[in-house]
């Protein structure tokens, strides 16, 4: 079910910036029991990335409506919207668009991620690298061709996710997750200062790192840096946490992040 600026629809004009250029931004929330899981954390998302992009949205309170009355009723699903820059004239500028569009869509909710929580996921490392841009890092933008060929690739293996690195190299984070890995009580993540997503579900496990035993670190280092963890983890909104068993030939027997994190993000509402 889609709602396309108040309105039941299932099309976008063609001119709309988001089908030309890719022009807005997006996020993914899980629905639980009729509730948008993390609402403010996703509406910030939204406002800051519609702020780095200069889209002039300003129909917030409209637009939590209309995904809480999509949420409503809804034992489990996942709820997602997406901002554009609208339609109007032709080229790259924007001047013209007057009237941002936003969407809202309700789908049902990934049920292989009860699988995963059990058994723990297989990583294996994506060919595809991330194009570094600062300017754009950490935003969760309707570009997203490099996850699409990250994709493409991921479903050519046998594996469950993927590792993904920079254009130079650097661990980033997963096809449709960010990531953690811990050596004894050192937990570290990929900083994003560069490329990448940072997503609201990475930013809860920080916060609920730091209140504990833990020592959190934000890290830019190669992949080689996972062969010394104890234990990794993905995580993103939807899942929200689940282990990682084995990269390659490397296995991760170890629990205990993931069974420290699991119950909190789950609880996270």
């Amino acid at each position: 079910m889609f709602v396309i600026n108040g309105l039941e629809q299932d099309s976008l004009p063609a001119s709309d910036r988001a089908t030309q250029f890719g022009d807005g931004c997006f996020t993914t929330a899980r629905i639980l029991d009729g509730r948008i899981c993390l609402f403010d954390a996703h509406i910030r998302r939204l406002q800051l990335a519609c702020a780095a992009l200069m889209i002039p949205f300003l129909d917030w309170e409209t637009l939590r409506g209309e995904m809480s009355q999509l949420a409503s009723g809804k034992a489990r699903g996942v709820l997602k919207v997406i901002i554009s820059r609208g339609s109007g004239g032709r080229g790259y500028s924007g001047a013209t668009c007057l009237h941002p569009t936003r969407m809202v869509s309700v789908s049902a909710w990934p049920a292989h991620y009860e699988r995963w929580r059990e058994e723990g996921v297989t990583l294996t490392l994506s060919p595809v690298r991330l194009g570094r841009n600062p300017m754009l890092a950490g935003i969760k933008h309707l570009n997203r061709l490099e996850q699409v060929l990250i994709r493409t690739h991921l479903e050519q293996t046998d594996a469950d996710e993927a590792l993904v690195l920079d254009s130079e190299g650097v661990i980033t984070e997963c096809c449709a997750a960010n990531l953690f890995w811990r050596q004894d009580d050192n937990v570290y993540t990929p900083s994003l200062e560069q490329a990448g997503v940072k997503g609201i579900m990475r930013q809860v496990c920080i916060e609920h790192l730091a209140r504990s035993g833990f020592r959190v670190v934000e890290v830019s280092v190669k992949e080689d840096a996972l062969l010394k963890a104890d234990e990794v983890v993905i995580c993103n909104a939807l899942m929200p946490v689940i282990p990682v068993r084995a990269w390659g030939k490397l296995t991760f027997p170890s629990r205990e992040l993931f069974q420290f994190l699991a119950p909190l993000c789950e609880q996270t509402q």
